[in-house]
């Protein structure tokens, strides 16, 4: 057990799916836009409205229906999981150099089936992940509530703004059918849920609150980025959209994990003043080679830092107000460049 623990978020700062997105383009007619309008549906809950209860990530929540229509099982989305992983480059060198370092946990919204299937593939230990359980087997509808779900698609379809039509269909109609009993028990670890792994991760590992480092990309990080901030630990936003970065202190821009292993060889042998003033000496430096030395990055890190950037080497600053518009323009083109406009637009 080590005194600091690294907390990441898989889709984004690990891997470049969202498999929530892929599975509804694959298996569900028009399912890419069906789930782009969902997506911007729960940023509009969570960030216009501020719905009660209501959790960011809840997209996955509001899909299941339209996979139940398709008859979608555990063992459709296992196999689609484990044929479907696309890493962010150096993502598994990463989390191995994390083994050796820090305790390390995958936190995220993403279904569990694909968490397994990436936690074989990046050889992390299941137990050390958090994430959204559904069981796909138990969501049953009858015909008539299979004829309602598809007039529903084809409504939210034609009328993708109209957010109190969205509001009727899945809060006053889906919730009177039998699969909301099944949908409502489903604890999206999202938002607040991704905090709440946090208190657990911190209470495992009996470690101080300040002694974290948590990095995400989206609107699901938000609440772990803000509580990592505020108690003097980590926050990092990887290629993230407005939303991490209006929260996270640190921002990477990378098409490559080896700059995230880094500031977490930095931060595991010393304090966060020396991983700021990392950086603050990283964006003035005429000798990135001699700033390795000085901050003694492991060889095997520096080695393979200098290997993939020759000379355009990746973005690493402090957020500022100043620089917030600048990082955030290059941080949402890199997400687009490595993820795909699709995924990359998600909030």
């Amino acid at each position: 057990m080590f005194e600091k623990s690294f907390i990441t978020d898989c889709e984004g700062p690990l891997t470049l799916n969202d498999n929530a997105f892929e599975i509804a383009a694959k298996f569900i007619e028009n399912g890419g836009e069906l789930f782009k309008i969902l997506s911007l549906y729960d940023d509009y809950l969570v960030d216009i409205v501020k719905k009660e209860g209501y959790k960011a990530g809840n997209t996955l929540k509001l899909i299941l229906p339209f996979f139940a229509v398709e008859n979608l099982t555990n063992d459709i989305l296992i196999d689609f999981s484990k044929n479907h992983i696309y890493a962010v480059s150096d993502s598994k060198f990463l989390l191995k150099y994390l083994k050796e370092a820090m305790n390390t946990y995958i936190v995220s919204t993403s279904y569990g089936q694909y968490i397994e299937a990436v936690s074989d593939y990046m050889e992390v230990s299941f137990q050390n992940t958090f994430y959204t359980n559904v069981d796909i087997d138990s969501l049953q509808l009858n015909d008539e509530e299979i004829q309602k779900i598809m007039e529903f698609k084809g409504l939210i379809l034609n009328n993708p703004e109209d957010y109190e039509l969205f509001d009727d269909i899945f809060f006053n109609q889906i919730s009177k059918m039998g699969i909301y009993d099944e949908i409502r028990k489903i604890e999206v670890v999202g938002g607040l849920g991704k905090k709440l792994a946090i208190d657990e991760i911190i209470e495992r590992d009996s470690i101080d609150v300040n002694e974290i480092l948590y990095i995400g990309d989206s609107i699901t990080d938000v609440e772990p980025l803000e509580f990592a901030r505020k108690n003097n630990g980590i926050s990092i936003s990887f290629n993230g959209n407005e939303y991490p970065l209006k929260v996270a202190e640190i921002a990477i821009v990378s098409p490559n994990a080896v700059t995230t292993a880094v500031i977490a060889n930095i931060y595991a042998d010393n304090d966060k003043e020396k991983v700021l003033e990392f950086i603050n000496d990283y964006n003035v430096s005429n000798d990135l080679k001699q700033l390795f030395n000085d901050y003694d990055i492991d060889e095997e890190i520096k080695n393979k830092f200098f290997n993939v950037f020759a000379e355009d080497f990746p973005l690493i600053q402090i957020v500022t107000d100043d620089n917030y518009e600048d990082i955030l323009k290059v941080s949402k083109e890199m997400r687009n460049n490595i993820r795909g406009q699709d995924i990359g637009g998600l909030g």
